[in-house]
């Protein structure tokens, strides 16, 4: 079986693209999968390393880019229309699977003009604009939240969680040792956020007498790795820095305690991990979905959250002091959190793009037989 994956651009989009990816190969090592994305996305750096390979289109976002910006980015459409017809008429899918970015609707809007088979998946509570316009004619939708399917035809969505990395799904957490480091895991996307590592910085002094009993695992971006690497330094605390974790699922292990965006990957890792989190959503992401997605798990009693305007250093410490304290109360949001986390995403997706495949084949065979 042969299968596009169009996306990318960011971690949340690639990330789940990839776990797709895995689990089609691990039900037939004969199965092939091709991502179509940028060469200027994350995908270009992530995909190399899985193997996997990379047919790239020249196309931009057209949202919040300015007129002249958006401009130059709808000129490129018509090319990257062609060109995904090009690229999927010499790979031939028998599906084709958008999961957000910029390169998905061109390849999944040109995969319809065919009459491929269309998927897209839809990460966050709230679908952005082109999964709502490919939403209209994908053969199935899927979605990580129940909230979301209010978006789409009732028919095509199937509510399956987010799709996580195979590592992750079956990473395992450490167990806690009398006299072990509280440790937190602190990260804000594939490129880092500067706020949440100013925030951090700004927490230490007001954590200076847990300093022995605490660890962070801080991922900062290339930006701010200096400037993180020696706050640390100066307080003296426990600390690895690194611009960018690659084995997250260890990571996930070690931690007791997230910082981090609310993107709908790391929401869906976390879940899946049964993680106790602090959520600092990003606060212009499009429709404010990283806020809704957070307060999917707040309302649960499976994290906490800080509005990025209300962020301080001494109320971030405030809370990784309480829960460092609390045992019982960093159990439960764990317990809860783990509730929420659907490590068969992948394997859901995998089983209704098979049983999609199949249908539309029997179809087929069927109309040959009655004309």
């Amino acid at each position: 079986m042969r299968i596009v994956i169009a996306g990318g651009g960011t971690g949340g989009h690639l990330f789940p693209g990839v776990a797709i990816a895995e689990e089609f190969r691990r039900r037939d090592g004969a199965n092939e999968v091709l991502f179509i994305g940028t060469n200027r996305g994350l995908e270009a750096r992530v995909l190399p390393q899985t193997g996997f390979p990379l047919a790239a289109l020249d196309v931009e976002g057209i949202k919040g880019r300015g007129l002249v910006r958006s401009v130059a980015a709808l000129a490129k459409v018509p090319r990257s229309l062609l060109e995904s017809r090009r690229i999927l008429r010499g790979f031939a899918p028998d599906v084709v699977i958008g999961v957000g970015g910029y390169a998905s609707g061109p390849a999944v809007l040109a995969a319809r003009c065919m009459g491929l088979p269309t998927a897209i998946a839809e990460q966050n509570a709230i679908p952005g604009e082109t999964n709502r316009i490919l939403g209209k004619f994908a053969d199935r939708v899927f979605v990580s939240f129940p909230e979301t399917a209010r978006w789409f035809r009732p028919g095509r969505v199937r509510v399956t969680g987010n799709p996580i990395r195979a590592a992750i799904a079956a990473g395992r957490r450490r167990d806690r040792k009398p006299g072990d480091p509280f440790t937190i895991l602190v990260f804000g996307g594939s490129q880092g956020a500067h706020r949440i590592n100013r925030a951090v910085l700004e927490a230490l002094p007001h954590l200076e007498d847990l300093k022995d009993r605490i660890r962070f695992i801080h991922q900062t971006g290339k930006d701010d790795l200096e400037s993180v690497q020696e706050g640390y330094r100066e307080r003296s605390v426990r600390a690895e820095v690194l611009p960018f974790i690659t084995d997250m699922a260890s990571a996930y292990g070690e931690a007791d305690l997230l910082v981090c965006r609310a993107g709908a990957t790391s929401i869906a890792e976390i879940t899946a991990s049964g993680k106790a989190a602090v959520f600092i959503p990003f606060p212009h992401a499009v429709n404010d979905h990283q806020t809704k997605n957070a307060e999917l798990l707040v309302n649960r009693g499976a994290a906490e959250m800080i509005p990025e305007r209300d962020l301080s250093g001494e109320r971030l410490s405030g809370i990784i002091r309480r829960l460092a304290g609390d045992a019982a109360a960093l159990e439960a949001m764990e317990r809860r959190a783990a509730e929420l986390g659907n490590v068969r995403a992948a394997a859901d997706i995998v089983d209704e793009c098979l049983d999609l495949v199949q249908g539309i084949k029997d179809g087929a065979r069927g109309r040959r037989r009655t004309a």
